[in-house]
């Protein structure tokens, strides 16, 4: 176990060398460096004491030995050229091992102060070590420095996290072990303990040290340590099996040289660690393991990832393709435990969807969801550990779900001892499942799920959310803390680009005020352009000029323009619930703004909005649940906007003028005297917002006027089947049929009034009227600049087929039927506007 001493000499190097390496990963390079040159020293030291010869440190490099560093006689300068150029030529000299070659190899002095490298080095001579384990320790706290690579999505596992798993998946010594993203190689590590430890003759499991931490002590020191446990039961071959079997990959070649440092201080001479990109390389892919453990990176990379062929699941998602890289290079009976990000636990992607079909059907066993704070200060992202078993799988039609509220550590940014601690208990009851399936004897187990692998396949998403299976679903209300928005997000305003260079021609598409609605951008920028501002598809944009409206973006890559933010950097909660929570609260705002001419929202006005937060899953939940209903909603939308109807002309139809076979045709009037009042009620007088879509009059928006002024007004007069027909206005063309129930009744000017002669059906010249044969040649006739208007003579010149009355009853029957689906539809946008209504605000506790 790490020594107080040594941890604060670790720590002072790292105080003296902050001023001139300020990054962390630099640091931790320049100290592991120093410490292996010491190391290198201090064996050839040793081999002197014992009578043999220097190695490290002989022949032309006898001048770079620890010792002549430190010779009083020399200058600061001197000092510092001779340490720089022994650290950029130690990689070249052939008494240092291939391995430790490979760690100085670019290796390099940062700064040129000669007191800062004195007080340096002499922090590092003061380093004692007998073996290398001590060494490993002091490294293993070295490393839990670095945090997270955050921009790579990589974060450094908790060491009792590691542990944990390692425990469950309980590596064997003649087993293959892989971490495909191995970062420090602490998986790896912990194995290389655990096997030693599970092979000693003094190990007795129910008197050993426990592996995880009872949270007594702080998280950089819950560290297993082999410190008492000599593998004596190992052979020298099993000893080298176990080391041979035990491979990592990384794509940085600064992890690699760290997880080299580390393999060695631990006691493995000849680490297998290479630089190696899992997901784009095909050198390892024929390559399987027994058991493999890891931390995979979170994110793709800008630029995204381009993957070979060989994956089961196509996609550009890293979470996707590694837990798809990790089943795939399992061996028969392999088994493997892996943490994810929430994403592969719900998300809707048909990757995601395709992956974890695949995990239920044939892999997974269990499922552990972790706190959300595990990877504090460095990420509040929620993850889940997927246990991962192909022998297990197959003795059990059921998955394990288990939920971790405390890990013994709080969640604070500073991940402080808590006596709360559920991994213990965890750990018992899962060793008891397992005993239980190989034994295929029942336990019970407490606080923990079984969910048939059938009920979780019933969905077709094949969601891993425990919350979803571990209690009785109960409505969802209100009982959620409300929480700003600006504290689980950000907000990126758009940028001023030159609208002298948009160009509708050419360029790359920009999103406007006026693209947000339809989530779709025909203008293009003609210029140059930062990356940050490029928005892909499902981005969450709020308009914020005019309407509010927020949409998640459908229309491929396109640039943010001004007056438009997208929300990003979530946290603890996922956007596709933001987006159903935000619009009423948008409308708010906006009912709220008053503008003179155009309403604008702030950015600030957009985090201070509060809305309710429930756990992760029951947001995925609501999410999902609304989704489907707008699914539904467009759907049915889709029928009611582009249904028209269409009468098939058969050539041998004689086509005759509209006049021809109608009594009269004539326009409404509108009453002009003082006289003609419209009222509250009396006669109806029908104007064209009094037409529905499907043709029908209704007394919804009706005006009235009195029994005197529909005397007068006698050219307007109406009767039942009389045809109105638009001639005038933006919405010419719009037709209907006056129902008896409004006769009485009157029109205006704007509405053309066709009676049918006995051998029509009024119907029939409705639909005809109504239809794309005739609506699309209004197009061609409209006359007028400032507004559009047809003639009544125009309006008797339309052709019409003249066709028996049966035939004409036929096709109005045939129409009608359709009518009525079409309005089914309309119904259905009714009712499931009701439920998105209802969801919503059961969320709210209304």
């Amino acid at each position: 176990m790490l020594d107080s001493v040594t941890k604060t000499r670790i720590n002072t190097a790292r105080d003296i060398l902050v001023g001139k390496v300020p990054d962390p990963k630099s640091q931790v390079e320049q100290i592991t460096i120093a410490l292996i040159y010491k190391f290198m020293d201090d064996m050839d030291v040793e081999a002197e004491e014992l009578g043999g010869k220097r190695t490290f440190f002989s022949g032309e490099y006898a001048k770079y030995s620890w010792r002549k560093i430190f010779d009083p006689r020399q200058s600061g300068h001197e000092l510092l050229n001779l340490y720089s150029e022994a650290i950029t030529k130690m990689d070249i000299n052939p008494g240092v091992p291939k391995l430790f070659r490979d760690i100085f190899k670019n290796a390099y002095l940062p700064y040129r102060d000669p007191e800062t490298l004195k007080s340096f080095l002499k922090i590092i001579n003061e380093f004692e070590y007998t073996h290398s384990e001590k060494l490993g320790d002091a490294f293993e706290f070295l490393l839990s420095i670095l945090g997270s690579q955050g921009d790579a999505g990589q974060f450094r596992t908790p060491r009792h996290i590691i542990d944990f798993m390692v425990a469950i998946i309980d590596p064997k010594k003649h087993e293959v072990i892989l971490d495909p993203a191995c970062g420090t190689a602490g998986f790896l590590i912990s194995s290389y303990k655990h096997i030693i430890k599970q092979n000693s003759s003094n190990y007795v499991p129910d008197e050993a040290a426990k592996v995880i931490s009872e949270g007594t002590q702080s998280v950089n020191e819950v560290i297993l340590t082999t410190n008492g446990y000599a593998g004596d039961k190992l052979t020298a071959n099993e000893r080298s099996t176990l080391a041979d079997n035990m491979h990592g990959y990384d794509i940085s070649p600064d992890m690699v040289r760290l997880s080299l440092v580390n393999m060695y201080l631990h006691g493995v001479k000849e680490p297998k660690i290479f630089e190696y990109d899992s997901l784009t390389s095909e050198d390892h892919w024929n390559e399987f393991s027994d058991v493999i453990l890891a931390n995979p990176p979170f994110m793709s990379p800008k630029g995204g990832i381009r993957p070979h062929k060989r994956f089961s699941v196509q996609s550009n998602r890293s979470e996707v393709l590694f837990v798809d890289y990790i089943v795939e290079h399992l061996t028969q009976d392999g088994r493997a435990a892996v943490i994810v990000p929430e994403g592969i636990i719900f998300q809707s992607g048909n990757a995601y969807k395709q992956l974890r079909k695949m995990l239920v059907e044939k892999y997974l066993v269990g499922v552990i969801s972790l706190p959300a704070g595990v990877f504090q200060p460095y990420s509040g992202v929620k993850t889940s550990i997927l246990w991962l078993d192909k022998s297990l799988a197959k003795k059990t039609d059921k998955i394990l779900f288990v939920k971790i509220e405390n890990d013994g550590f709080d969640l604070g940014a500073q991940r402080r001892a808590i006596k709360a601690n559920d991994l213990p208990e965890v750990f018992k009851n899962i060793s008891k499942y397992k005993s239980s399936l190989l034994s295929n004897v029942k336990v019970d187990l407490t606080d923990f799920y079984l969910v048939p692998r059938r009920t979780i396949a019933e969905s077709s998403d094949n969601n891993l959310s425990g919350e979803r299976y571990m209690v009785k679903k109960s409505p969802i209300t209100g009982n959620y803390p409300l929480t700003r928005l600006g504290d689980m997000c950000e907000v990126q305003s758009g940028y001023a680009f030159k609208s002298d260079l948009f160009d509708v021609n050419k360029g790359f598409p920009i999103i406007r005020i006026r693209d947000i609605k339809p989530s779709r951008t025909n203008t293009k920028y003609n210029g140059s352009f930062s990356e940050e501002f490029v928005v892909e598809n499902d981005d969450l944009l709020i308009g914020m000029d005019g309407e509010f409206n927020a949409t998640l973006w459908k229309g491929g890559k396109a640039l943010l323009n001004q007056r438009v933010c997208r929300l990003l950097n979530y946290k603890g909660i996922i956007k596709e619930y933001i987006f159903r929570l935000i619009q009423e609260k948008l409308k708010e705002i906006e009912d709220k703004t008053y503008a003179v001419t155009v309403k604008h929202i702030a950015a600030k006005q957009i985090l201070d909005i509060e809305i309710p937060l429930p756990p992760l899953s029951i947001q995925e939940e609501i999410a999902s649940e609304i989704d489907r209903y707008q699914k539904i909603i467009d759907g049915a939308r889709q029928v009611v906007e582009n249904y028209q109807p269409r009468i098939d002309i058969d050539p041998a139809w004689e086509m005759v003028e509209l006049g021809d076979v109608c009594e009269h045709i004539t326009k409404g009037t509108t009453p002009t005297t003082n006289g003609y009042k419209f009222q509250d009620s009396g006669i109806s007088f029908i104007k064209i917002e009094n037409i529905s879509k499907d043709g029908t009059t209704s007394k919804d928006k009706m005006s009235f006027i009195d029994e005197e002024c529909h005397n007068n007004l006698k050219r307007s007069q109406l009767k039942e089947n009389d045809i109105l027909f638009s001639i005038a206005g933006t919405k010419m063309g719009i037709t209907g049929i006056v129902d008896n129930s409004l006769i009485p009744a009157n029109t205006n000017q704007a509405l053309s009034i066709i009676r049918s002669k006995d051998n029509f059906v009024p119907q029939f010249i409705m639909h005809y009227l109504m239809s794309e044969n005739i609506q699309n040649q209004i197009e061609s006739i409209k006359v007028g600049v400032a507004q559009f208007n047809l003639s009544l003579k125009q309006v008797s010149q339309i052709l019409i087929p003249q066709v028996e009355k049966e035939i004409q009853k036929q096709i109005v029957s045939k129409i009608e039927e359709e009518r009525r689906l079409v309005n089914a539809n309309k119904k259905l946008i009714e009712l499931f506007e009701q439920k998105i209504k209802d969801r919503i605000a059961k969320v709210w506790g209304e």
